[in-house]
Parts: structure tokens; sequence; C-alpha cells
């Protein structure tokens, strides 16, 4: 705790420090010529730990696509990194990742907040004072209880099923509240209240340490509440930060613009460089791809990594090379093994999937050593504070162990193998190439795939996260992919490990509901021993990986490109992807 009020103390100074890093003081000049169009020479892995063409200029268009649609443009109903991460041009929240390259990515600063919240000495209470000068985009003074009731209306995951519920696990919510719209004479102060136009405080359960963590996510973004207007928020937000909606055609195209109320005194974070962003949606991932490479576009909005097609053309031309970085990312792609789908409800079922999974194949899918990332054993990856590897289906060369999977098919009553669905989203052609790996492998031990492609934006809400589609429609396998939402065990975990964090839809655990992990959960939460605790959450990964509720496939890595005639491009480790809020245009 007191590593990180010590951090925040240099919280005024990050732009300076930014900006500096970008070139604003002394330093070499970088040369003209440059693979990448821009002003400073083109390197592989350039804008891993460092921040490749600095630059303070203001001005231009910075030109994005997504592969998809938006999960939600709305703070409270949105839980992709690429929306945290995007959300920040047009939201503040209480706390955000530190700006920049490097390990200090990984660590939070005040945002909204003057400083990192205090703790009571129980931890149970945490309490949050707000800047002065703070406005929303039509000038309205943003206060404590702005942010109080953002906080309380993303309680609702009926209306907005796609956010974290980490605050509504966490905090002491009154028994009677089910939201600001279904339940809007209930008092909801007892877990999260502004005592004064400045003053926030939260009340949890339970004692808790990392809520500086919690409150960098956009359920603490602010949002007025006579301007709400629940599940059409997303339509029009009220913009905090430092550009606003100037258009917005849900699923087609939206366009930012500055926003004349947004006070960069107020903002050391954020330098604001560009006039305009422009962001097309639904564009093929293939098609984003040639965009970005010819220059058409400038942001690949999602920001997990090129296309496998795109691969074959990059990587083998020094000069396309030299416009990408290849970090490794606290993310593990896999498969949901789901226990609601018979005969999947059979542990031995699930372990043969298990045994039947070829990784090297799964990788291939996915890129690569390079592009995908290295074969997963278990759930934790590489990054997360400490993670062990370990593998309890092991086989001789990463290609499935025939054998086993047809004895645990003996075992749970299907020798001849059985059939179920997999979903994964369409969108994603990695994802799609995984499917189709997985039926090739199944196949060879009886178990026979049905595929099925469904949206990105929705898939979690109205697919392979819903309850009810999951079971009337036999979904027993489904692709997913996870990233830290902070670099420990319960920042990792919790989410897609608790069962208690299944909901009718939106969901992100699908498939681990052993009241043996929750448990674990419990004991690893409560441990205020930082070894201990990290142990615990090892303990957690094996149970899982001993329940075969989870396929691990890849920790990953990613091939990202850097748009051309873009500045200030630098890997953000909080953020897992280039660090949006710092780009500017030449």
């Amino acid at each position: 705790m007191r590593r990180k009020h010590a951090l925040a103390g240099a919280a005024t100074a990050v732009l300076a420090l930014v900006l500096s890093a970008c070139g604003g003081g002394g330093g070499t000049a970088q040369p003209a010529a440059s693979a990448s169009g821009g002003g400073a020479q083109a390197a592989f892995n350039a804008a891993v730990t460092g921040v490749f063409n600095p630059s303070t200029k203001k001005g231009g268009t910075l030109k994005a696509a997504h592969s998809s649609d938006w999960d939600s443009l709305d703070p409270g109903d949105t839980y992709y990194g690429y929306s945290f991460n995007f959300g920040r041009f047009y939201w503040r929240t209480l706390t955000m990742y530190k700006p920049g390259p490097g390990p200090e990515g990984n660590t939070v600063v005040p945002d909204l907040a003057e400083s990192l919240g205090e703790p009571s000495e129980d931890g149970k209470t945490w309490t949050y004072k707000l800047k002065s000068g703070l406005k929303f985009e039509d000038g309205t003074p943003i206060t404590a209880k702005d942010v109080a009731y953002a906080v309380a209306r993303s309680f609702d995951k009926e209306t907005f099923p796609h956010g974290p519920s980490y605050l509504n696990e966490l905090l002491e919510w009154p028994e009677d509240f089910k939201g600001v719209y279904k339940t809007p004479d209930v008092d909801f102060s007892s877990a999260v209240e502004a005592t004064d136009d400045s003053t926030l405080v939260f009340h949890l359960k339970k004692p808790f340490a990392s809520m500086d963590y919690v409150v960098q996510m956009p359920m603490t973004a602010p949002v007025p509440k006579d301007k709400d207007t629940g599940a059409k928020y997303r339509e029009k937000v009220v913009s905090s930060g430092p550009y606003k909606f100037e258009t917005n055609e849900i699923g087609k195209r939206f366009t930012l613009v500055r926003n004349d109320q947004w006070d960069p005194a107020t903002d050391p974070n954020r330098p604001a460089l560009p006039d305009r962003i422009e962001v097309q949606l639904n564009v093929n991932a293939d098609d984003l791809d040639n965009q970005l490479i010819a220059g058409d576009i400038q942001l690949d909005i999602p920001g997990t990594g090129m296309q496998p097609a795109a691969l074959g053309k990059v990587l083998p031309d020094p000069a396309l090379k030299a416009r990408t970085d290849n970090p490794t990312i606290p993310r593990l792609w896999y498969v949901s093994v789901i226990p609601d789908t018979p005969p999947l409800d059979n542990v031995n079922c699930r372990k043969a999937v298990m045994w039947a999974a070829d990784r090297v194949a799964n990788q291939t899918a996915y890129g690569g050593e390079v592009a995908g990332g290295e074969i997963a054993t278990n759930v934790m990856p590489p990054g997360i504070v400490g993670q062990e590897k370990f593998d309890q289906y092991p086989s001789a060369d990463n290609k499935g162990d025939v054998a086993k999977a047809k004895e645990a098919l003996t075992a749970c009553g299907q020798p001849n193998g059985f059939s179920t669905t997999m979903a994964f989203r369409a969108d994603r052609p990695r994802e799609k190439a995984l499917a189709e790996a997985m039926e090739q492998a199944l196949a060879r031990v009886g178990i026979k795939l049905t595929l099925k492609g469904f949206p990105a934006s929705s898939y979690f809400s109205d697919y392979a996260g819903n309850v009810d589609y999951v079971k009337k429609n036999g979904i027993g396998l489904a692709g997913h992919g996870w990233g830290s939402d902070w670099p420990d065990g319960y920042g990792f975990m919790q989410a897609i490990v608790d069962s208690r964090t299944i909901r009718d839809a939106g969901n992100y655990n699908l498939s681990v509901k052993n009241p043996e992990v929750d448990k674990l959960i419990d004991q690893a939460s409560a441990e205020l021993d930082e070894t201990a605790r990290a142990k615990l959450w090892v303990e957690v990964d094996k149970k899982v990986m001993e329940d075969a509720s989870i396929l691990p496939v890849v920790w990953a890595k990613s091939l990202l490109m850097r748009g051309q005639g873009v500045t200030n491009v630098a890997y953000n480790e909080g953020q897992s992807m280039y660090d949006y809020a710092m780009l500017g245009v030449e």
C-alpha cells in the first residue's frame, strides 16, 4: 500500500515525464527517414521499452478501425480491454494506469482523484477526494455524487450485462437494492456515498488491498443523473475526458472531437494531441490489417495483434517488420469447457477434451509462438505475481495423448465419444482457426464438434456468456480470452473462476463452478501476507485444472503494428496494448 502511495507522489509530474520521454527535452535527434512514415527511425520492438516517434505536436486526425462492433460505449457496460484503453479519450476515472512504457505502466496514478485512496485501519473503507475544476462537456461541475451514481447504476447487470462486477461483490449494498432504475428510492450509501461534493467513500464487506486498481475501471467514470438514459446512454455518453462525441452511428462509426470544457490543468496524464478521432466499426479483420499496413488507418483498436493472413506479409519484409512490436502480455487465450452441458457435467468427459487437444495446432491457430504466444499448460500467465508453471495433462510432443483421452471417455461412460457444440467469435479469424483445430483434434477420439460463430460485441451478453442460450443450444466448448485487470492472482483469476460472479447474461466465467475453487478464492483474498497469498492463487489454478473446466491454449504474445504517421507510440503494460491516450498524429 505505501509503495503505491509513494508512486502517487509524482503523479502531478506524469505528463511532464511522459513528454520528456517523448523528446520534450534534450536527447539525440531522430533520423528523418522512416519506414513508419513518421519522423522516427522504425525498428522492431521500438515501442515496447520506449516511446516511438515522440512529439508534443497537437492537431490532425487519428483514424482507427475495429473488426467488430463495440460491446458498449457506455462506461458502465463495457469490459473489453480495448474499450478500457480507448475510453480514456472521453471518460475519466478515479485512478488510471500510469501512461507510457515499462513496468511503471502497471501501476496506478490519480485521475479524477487528488491522490490514491485512503483506506481505514481495518481496510474496509476507502476514501477518495476529487480534484477541483472538473467539468462535464456541458460545463456542469463533476462532483462525488456523479461518481457515486455511476457506480450505483453499474450494479444493474440486466441493464448493463457487459461491465465488471467487482464492486457488486465487494461493496455493502442494501439487500433490497436492485439498481437505480428498478429501486430508485433505495439509499445505496451503505455501499458508496458522496459525503460532500468532493469526497467519495466506499464501504466494503471485507478488507481489500487492491481498491486503487478496481477504481481505474470505467464504473467510476462520472455519469450525470439527469442525463442518464439507461440502456440508451451508450448512444450519447456525456464526456468527462478531453474528447466528446461529435457523431455516433451505432454499429457503423463514430467521431470524437475536442471537449472544450476539459481542463488540462486537472489532467497531467493525457496529452490530448489529435484534434479528431475517427473510428470505423465492423471492418473485416484481415481488411483492417491491410489498411493498417497501407496507411489508410493508423490504429487497430482491438489491440490483440495482427491476423495470421497478415503475418506472411509482415514478418518476412524488413521494412514492415520494423513497424511492429511483439510484447508478451498477461493474457490467456483458452477454451471454456462448460459443465452445464452433458456429458461434460462428468469431469472425466472434460478431461478427455484436455487430453485430446492438440496444443501445437491450437498455438498455430493463434499465429505460432511469435504472434500467438507460448503454449499454456495452466491458467495464470507469466507476469502475474507468483505465477507457477505446471502441467496436469502432459504429452510428449504437445499434440495430445489419444490413449489417455480414450481412457477418460471410458471412465465417463462415453467410450465411443460424444457430440457437442463449440462457440467462437466469428469476426476473429484466430478464434475460428482455433475452433477448427479443436474439431480436428477431438475427432481423433470420437468427440464430434459442431462449430458456431457469433459476433464479438454480443458474444458474452447473448450467446456464450448467456446461461439460457448455452443450455438451450448445447454449448459445450467456447473460445475465450482473458487479460489481467491488474497483475496479481485476484486481478487475473477471480472474474473467470469464481462461480459466485455468474449471472443470467454477460458472464466471463462460463465454466468454473466448483465450491472448492470458491473457498480457495476466499482464503487468498483474505491473506495479508503477499507470498502466502500468491501461493494460494497457484492452488486455485491447480484446482481449476484438476476440474478440467478451462483448456489453456497460449499465454499470449501479440504482433502489434504502429500506424503510419502516428506519434508517441508506447506499449503500456497496464493496458496490455499501445497506450491510446498518448497517441498523436503528424
